[in-house]
């Protein structure tokens, strides 16, 4: 017992009293780091949706678009934050500017692939039946685009956990805040704490989105997808030998 209540004493990599004496720090920096995360991912999903859409309906955009977005993930996170503190001051909103900087890349590519993956013979089914662009995009296109758009977000969202670590330089780096104290002072129990936190959040935010890909694309797993293909060749089919 006494040995259990001398780990912080003994700077012991697992010690209970860290985490019965430190809770309160570890509750605020996790909601900070879920916060940013989310956050930074959300607003990257909402800028690469209309990039990707006009990646897509003009051809001499799409290297443009892919190509900045790319340059922009090789940018190192420190200089990024650095290039970024004069504009925005100490605050998180360097972070999540930055994070929805490199998100971009992820997002752009896999919402472009997702949508030019709908079968033609389903876009003009639509189009024959009186779908207009809008309704188009949101009733025929996106549903069957959604795997590929979940599946970048999953990316997304596991490599902006591990990134966001990277804000303590500028203090709101969530967890990365502990991890970075706790490797100034050597103290482990910190340092292996907010890194199995992180290692967590990844694996949570992963699977939850897993799951919320497969109750939207309920088709991927029942087959239906193939019978919505079906349908939509005999829909172009009834079509035309109505225009005939």
């Amino acid at each position: 017992m006494a040995a259990t209540d001398n780990c912080l004493t003994a700077n012991d990599w697992i010690c209970g009293e860290y985490l019965r004496t430190r809770s309160q720090e570890l509750v605020d920096a996790t909601l900070q780091h879920i916060g940013i995360t989310a956050v930074s991912v959300l607003l990257g999903l909402l800028i690469a949706f209309p990039l990707a859409l006009i990646a897509r309906h003009r051809r001499g955009a799409a290297g443009p678009i892919l190509g900045l977005t790319t340059v922009l993930y090789t940018v190192p996170s420190l200089a990024m934050f650095a290039l970024l503190t004069p504009v925005f001051g100490v605050s998180p909103a360097v972070v999540i500017t930055g994070l929805v900087l490199y998100a971009l890349t992820i997002l752009v590519r896999n919402v472009l692939a997702g949508l030019q993956a709908v079968p033609a013979e389903v876009r003009e089914a639509a189009r024959g039946m009186g779908y207009g662009p809008a309704r188009l995009l949101f009733e025929v296109e996106l549903p069957l685009a959604l795997p590929a758009v979940v599946a970048g977000l999953r990316i997304a969202t596991v490599s902006t956990v591990a990134m966001t670590t990277i804000g303590s330089v500028v203090g709101y780096g969530g967890l990365g805040n502990l991890i970075a104290s706790g490797m100034e002072g050597y103290f482990k129990a910190e340092v292996l704490t907010a890194s199995v936190l992180c290692v967590l959040l990844a694996l949570v935010a992963d699977v939850l989105l897993m799951g919320l890909q497969r109750l939207l694309t309920p088709w991927t797993r029942t087959g239906k997808k193939r019978t919505r293909v079906g349908a939509a060749r005999r829909a172009v089919r009834t079509v035309r030998a109505g225009a005939e």
